[in-house]
């Protein structure tokens, strides 16, 4: 697709669309027969395939009316830039779908993604397009095959639209990298408000939005919030599918690690890493989580989906409006400028029949505070930073780059000395990365020995802080007073539930008080959006969504925004 400078767009205001399948009892057509109608903008999975079952809607025409929307808002209009690479070949992947369908031989049943176009942020491998993580340095670099979930994806029926924009190497290549940006694919912007921010001045007046994305996963949050895919896969280590889903007002899962195989992913470390749902709604998010999630035997840690219990082929069974009755909430403090939407939350909840404790903060709770991340090699001396994600950066990904031969650098200091002779410089520098060539990850090194201990000391204290909190009071686990979930706004708190390894769901809980910029400047409104995220012990999926779930049915915060609205393709009319 070409890449167009980035303009100013006019500010977002908020506006409702609902998104509809259904009959239209007026038509008087001919024979009687009740007109069908498809809307494309805010459209679920369970829409798109009655859609298709119905014959109202092909996967060609949905892959064509998605395009022409990437083609409205990408490379037009407020230039949103969700996007690194389109799949050429998508229109064909989407005729060769329909010419199997056969609906009265039930293919489409067996699929539970037949003809639903997903976007995947552009650290997945797919062998037909290029597979970057946002860096110069990989430019081009073409997997040898598709990542596991990328055939798992395939496999049900999905159409693979695009790769998208993401914070370059997963937000861990330089300090005070706005959300969002990449060497590769420079700033996507958040559709609830597409503008520069002109309150920067030099040295940062560099292009940045005036309302973050959300990081790392930004494309895939962005596209998924201004209707440019139906479902999109992200990944976090600490906060990357969350932080984004919050910014958009979409829903995210972050699942426990070990549900979802990391195979053909540009890591940033194997202890926390995770792929995971970005969607509009819970019940898209717990069609894919199904679809992503099971056992790989290339990737260990998924062993734990042989275990009954843990892993799930379909999530939808756990979606229950009532989830919320009897269910025990814990929440520690959140920022005063955010209270009002935490507060509305809790209302909600407690109304929905949930108990819900304020609870202190982990550490006052436990009295065990969470290791930083160390962004250099510590002094012997420094226990206060962790030294896990620098370790498994240069470890993890001179194992990715070492099984991607075409990739044009072929080792973390092939990347780095590749940016360093890059013109015009990299933008924010790569310090991280610097720091984690520093680290010698040869076995039985000191840098090794300090790695192993770092991260035996994040499992202890995190899960201290966390199972702390969920075992309630008495600290026994399975007694009636354990909390069901911990809340959060957003991402917060995102890395003590990343180095546990834990799940977490995000949901749309509302717009933040507006907010304006300087005084010089015109004074336009800033909304932004805020999810409730529910967090988990390890493998309590099915929780956590049925939780989501019913808050979700009570509240309806998800609004799209209008600097992408429906376009006059985006509708369907049939007769069924």
């Amino acid at each position: 697709m070409t890449r167009l400078l980035l303009a100013l767009g006019a500010a977002a205001l908020i506006s409702f669309h609902l998104p509809v399948l259904a009959h239209d009892d007026n038509d008087n057509g001919r024979h009687g027969r009740d007109r069908v109608k498809f809307e494309l903008v805010e459209t679920t999975i369970p829409e798109i395939r009655e859609a298709i079952r119905s014959d109202v809607l092909s996967a060609e025409r949905l892959t064509r009316m998605y395009l022409k929307r990437i083609e409205a808002y990408e490379e037009a209009g407020p230039h949103i830039n969700a996007y690194l690479h389109i799949n050429q070949n998508a229109l064909r992947e989407a005729r060769q779908l329909d010419a199997l369908n056969d609906r009265h031989h039930g293919w489409p049943s067996r699929k539970p993604l037949f003809g639903v176009p997903v976007l995947l942020k552009d650290n997945i491998d797919t062998s037909d397009m290029p597979t970057t993580a946002g860096s110069v340095a990989l430019a081009g670099s073409l997997p040898p095959d598709d990542a596991f979930i990328t055939r798992k994806l395939r496999n049900a029926g999905a159409i693979i639209l695009g790769k998208g924009t993401l914070t370059e190497f997963a937000n861990f290549l330089a300090v005070g990298m706005p959300t969002g940006y990449s060497s590769l694919g420079n700033f996507g912007f958040n559709p609830y408000d597409p503008r520069v921010d002109p309150r920067t001045e030099p040295p940062n007046n560099d292009g940045r939005p005036v309302l973050q994305t959300g990081g790392s996963s930004s494309g895939p949050g962005i596209g998924v919030n201004a209707n440019l895919v139906a479902i999109a896969v992200g990944t976090e280590t600490s906060g990357s599918i969350l932080s984004p889903a919050s910014a958009n007002g979409v829903v995210g899962i972050k699942p426990t690690v070990g549900l979802v195989s990391r195979d053909g992913i540009i890591p940033i470390t194997a202890d926390q890493d995770t792929a995971g749902p970005i969607t509009r709604s819970v019940t898209d998010a717990a069609i894919l989580l199904g679809v992503l999630a099971g056992f790989d035997p290339s990737d260990p840690a998924t062993a734990a989906c042989l275990k009954p219990g843990n892993c799930f082929r379909d999530y939808t069974k756990f979606l229950n409006r009532r989830a919320l009755r009897g269910a025990r909430l814990a929440v520690p403090p959140v920022p005063a400028n955010r209270q009002a939407i935490m507060d509305a939350a809790i209302a909600v909840l407690r109304a929905q029949g949930a108990t819900v404790e304020l609870i202190d903060t982990y550490d006052v709770r436990i009295g065990v505070p969470q290791l930083g991340t160390c962004i250099a090699r510590p002094l012997p001396t420094d226990l206060t930073c962790s030294t896990v994600l620098l370790y498994g950066f240069k470890r993890d990904l001179n194992a990715y780059l070492a099984a991607t031969p075409a990739a044009p650098s072929g080792t973390l200091a092939e990347v780095i000395a590749f940016n360093n002779t890059f013109v015009p410089p990299m933008k924010y520098g790569q310090i991280i990365a610097t720091g984690a060539e520093a680290l010698d990850v040869s076995p039985g090194s000191a840098d090794t020995a300090r790695y192993i201990a770092d991260r035996a000391e994040d499992l202890r204290r995190s899960k201290l802080a966390l199972d702390g909190v969920f075992n309630g009071p008495d600290g026994k686990q399975g007694t009636k007073d354990d909390f069901d979930a911990i809340l959060h706004l957003g991402n917060a708190n995102a890395n003590v539930t990343a180095k546990a390894g834990y799940p977490s769901v995000a949901v749309p809980g509302g717009f933040n008080a507006l907010s304006t910029l300087t005084p010089a400047d015109p004074p336009i409104a800033v909304p932004f959006p805020s999810d409730i995220t529910f967090a988990g012990r390890a493998f309590s999926e099915p929780k956590l969504i049925a939780l989501a779930y019913a808050f979700e049915q009570a509240t309806k915060h998800r609004v799209p925004p209008a600097s992408t609205p429906p376009l006059p393709s985006d509708t369907i009319r049939g007769r069924h």
